[in-house]
């Protein structure tokens, strides 16, 4: 699943976390000091961030995109001479790195609309108050900051859907090209070609999906924690709580842990549910197709015995998503009304304007989703698993490793099978 495209891939990804902790070491003790050195200072204390385009080139996001190059070519060029006889280290390396900036630089697109939320819905709070001095061309130049911002966030999206898709298929090119070098030995488990033609493909694109998610959530904690420890001075008390040092990040914190903790033990039997159910479905289309070509195949009683596993697996796994969907849903509906109850102390005391309102309902979504993201992620999850338990046997028939129990039980089903069609007059 992984060293048919990553060169050595526990080394590889045990190396890059390594490699990551110490970028960003670096980049908290000496990074801003760096940049400051070379002509581009991080902003100084008070300083406003500038609000539209010219966010993405402020001088320190400038030193950031030269430090990250930097880090990435001295990784890769390692790796490069490492690996010089993996085929696919120019994708799985180079593409990998190309895909987390531009995790990076989704999550800036989010911190540039939320420095332009402040000063726009304070300007629009005092426009509605009727004080004197605000013109229609204040929130024309505004609205056309927004737009610059929307712009380079549809560029960012449409290149990265485009540069994803190649990747996807490259990797699922890999697998592909691995097992079918290996076919001899994986051609009689069960679902073989299914394997190969579908999971491989679905392997690749929920990986990259799920991997690519997870970056952005760590990289919108780096970003947007700051922001909520500072906003959290605007917050007088909570309800029932009172008054908390930093209560916006703990109320995010504690909320997104009671979420992830909460799905996780009501959907811990989904993974086997799905990987059985993709089983069933197997043997009865399997049998199906045998009995195109077979008039003794596919006789009733077969045919409604599998049907009757299928219909078995259905029925359980209607019975665990419902009261999974009544723990998901439940949560999902309180999560939206949770952060307005908290602040309602706040808000009747006058403590903060509209502006500043929309920047804490802004950061506290972003760390509170980036939290969340076993939450969010937890049926692409479910699906993930069942795909790689059914991969595993694939690994395992290479290794020359003991298959998984059902897998074979399969064989000993097919071996009973070619017996009794041997005996048959």
């Amino acid at each position: 699943m992984f060293h048919s495209f990553f060169p050595n891939p526990k080394l590889f990804f045990t190396s890059a976390v390594l490699w990551t902790a110490v970028c960003i070491g670096v980049w908290y003790l000496a990074g801003p000091q760096m940049g400051a050195a070379i002509g581009l200072p991080p902003l100084a204390p008070g300083e406003k961030a500038p609000i539209g385009l010219a966010y993405f080139f402020s001088p320190d996001n400038l030193w950031f995109y030269a430090y990250f190059t930097i880090f990435v070519l001295i990784f890769g060029t390692v790796w490069k001479i490492m690996a010089k006889d993996h085929p696919w280290t120019n994708w799985s390396i180079w593409g990998s790195s190309f895909i987390i900036f531009m995790a990076y630089f989704s999550v800036q697109v989010s911190v540039a609309v939320n420095n332009w939320r402040g000063p726009f819905f304070d300007l629009f709070q005092r426009a509605l108050n009727g004080e004197p001095g605000i013109t229609a061309g204040q929130f024309y130049e505004l609205q056309l900051r927004f737009l610059e911002i929307g712009l380079v966030g549809v560029t960012l999206s449409v290149a990265t859907l485009f540069f994803t898709s190649h990747y996807v298929f490259r990797w699922r090119t890999a697998m592909n090209d691995f097992y079918l070098s290996k076919w001899e030995k994986l051609r009689h488990i069960e679902g073989a070609s299914q394997r190969v033609q579908e999971d491989t493909m679905r392997f690749a694109t929920i990986v990259e999906s799920l991997g690519v998610v997870l970056i952005n959530s760590i990289m919108t904690l780096v970003v947007f924690l700051p922001l909520l420890f500072e906003m959290s001075g605007n917050i007088t008390e909570l309800p029932l709580l009172g008054a908390i040092p930093h209560s916006l990040f703990w109320l995010a914190l504690l909320w997104s842990i009671f979420g992830t903790v909460l799905l996780s033990v009501v959907g811990m039997k989904l993974p086997g549910l799905q990987f059985r159910n993709q089983r069933v479905e197997a043997a009865f289309r399997k049998e199906l197709v045998y009995g195109e070509d077979h008039e003794d195949r596919a006789d009733p009683l077969t045919m409604k015995e599998l049907f009757a596993n299928v219909r078995k697996n259905y029925f359980r796994m209607y019975w665990h998503y419902l009261y999974f969907n009544v723990a998901r849903y439940t949560y999902g509906q309180l999560d939206a009304i949770i952060l307005t109850f908290m602040l309602i102390p706040t808000i009747v005391a006058a403590k903060i304007t509209m502006g500043v309102w929309q920047q804490i309902a802004t950061a506290f979504g972003q760390v509170s989703d980036s939290f969340q993201y076993l939450v969010s992620s937890w049926s692409t999850i479910i699906e993930l698993l069942s795909i790689r338990k059914r991969l595993v046997a694939f690994e395992a028939a290479i290794e020359g490793e003991a298959l998984p129990d059902i897998d074979q039980r399969y064989l000993e089903r097919e071996a009973a099978d070619g017996e009794m069609a041997a005996n048959r007059p």
